[in-house]
């Protein structure tokens, strides 16, 4: 971790905590609101390590004894809130690490920051006790939460906090970054861009995760040759994926991308701008086989399968009904 340098894309956020930084106007609680892996603890780490920096500036020295305790995740007034069950914050957390700690003075910084992760996660008691803290912070008191759903956060919450919402990073920009920083090949950094749609820490996970290759060559295979399948067939290789730590989503989304080539390619008989370039073969069969409006269809059922599947629907008929469409007209 550098600096707000490193920081990939969200200009409007970074400039707002370094004018925050250069003009000494610090809130006592800040919202990061954006997806999950999009570096909003990256961004809440660097921002608190600037507030703390012996130096004072806009940007961590990286060098002062408080930068290297930071470094290190051990600034003992940079303090992360912790929660031992896995989907809930509770009230007792919150309490404790929060409400009991704040009103000791910090050891030996200008502030004491606190990062929680997962603010959605807060149960509406827990919201309620640090609503308290809020009301009335002492002047050393920064809170940061962290959020990948900002509606589950109270509307008093809300209001008594500066919210800053992430941007999805551009393309070009992920790619550099992929490329660059991760070293993957221009073809591998393409598909992890397709699928990150803007989130920096998505698509360097997929681009260093062996599961989503084998993923994406499973969903490959079965999309090559869909034509020639039994439904339980097309049922058992989509279970067999459910294995895998990903997102069911993400299978979906690799059909998607999958589908939007195939519109593309018979839209203007070139490959250079797909994603699934290499497959290309496969691309064009299905191309002449198919007609605008077969694909377009197809490419709906799958945005209609993720809401069912949200929606909790029944798995297996959600994925019936898909495999149909996509048997009839892809």
């Amino acid at each position: 971790m550098a600096g707000f340098q490193d920081i990939i894309g969200q200009e409007q956020l970074k400039e707002h905590l370094q004018k925050a930084l250069e003009t000494k106007k610090i809130s006592h609680a800040y919202i990061i609101n954006g997806e999950k892996s999009s570096g909003k603890e990256f961004i809440a780490k660097i921002f608190a390590m600037t507030l703390q920096c012996e130096k004072g500036g806009t940007d961590p020295c990286r060098e002062c004894h408080s930068c290297k305790q930071a470094l290190s995740d051990n600034q003992p007034d940079i303090i992360k809130v912790t929660h031992e069950k896995p989907n809930a914050i509770s009230v007792d957390d919150v309490r404790a690490q929060i409400n009991a700690d704040v009103v000791i003075k910090p050891y030996n910084s200008p502030y004491k920051v606190y990062i929680m992760n997962e603010a959605e996660k807060m149960t509406p008691q827990a919201q309620n006790a640090l609503l308290k803290t809020l009301e009335e912070p002492p002047a050393y008191a920064v809170i940061l939460l962290l959020t990948s759903n900002i509606n589950t956060l109270l509307p008093t919450i809300l209001s008594r906090c500066v919210v800053l919402n992430m941007k999805p990073v551009a393309d070009d920009l992920v790619r550099k970054y992929l490329m660059e920083q991760v070293h993957v090949t221009d073809y591998k950094a393409e598909v992890c861009v397709a699928f990150a749609r803007g989130n920096i820490g998505k698509a360097k996970d997929l681009a260093s995760s062996e599961e989503f290759e084998t993923v994406k060559g499973e969903a490959l295979s079965l999309l090559k040759y869909i034509q020639e399948m039994e439904l339980y067939e097309m049922i058992a290789a989509i279970k067999k994926i459910t294995k895998y730590k990903l997102d069911i989503n993400d299978y979906l989304d690799i059909m998607a991308v999958w589908y939007r080539d195939v519109l593309l390619f018979k839209a203007t008989n070139d490959a250079n701008h797909l994603v699934f370039r290499e497959e290309i073969q496969s691309l064009r069969k299905v191309a002449q086989r198919s007609s605008y409006e077969g694909i377009s269809s197809v490419i709906d059922a799958l945005e209609k399968a993720k809401k069912r599947l949200d929606a909790n629907v029944n798995f297996d008929l959600t994925m019936e009904l898909l495999f149909v469409e996509m048997r009839e007209n892809g």
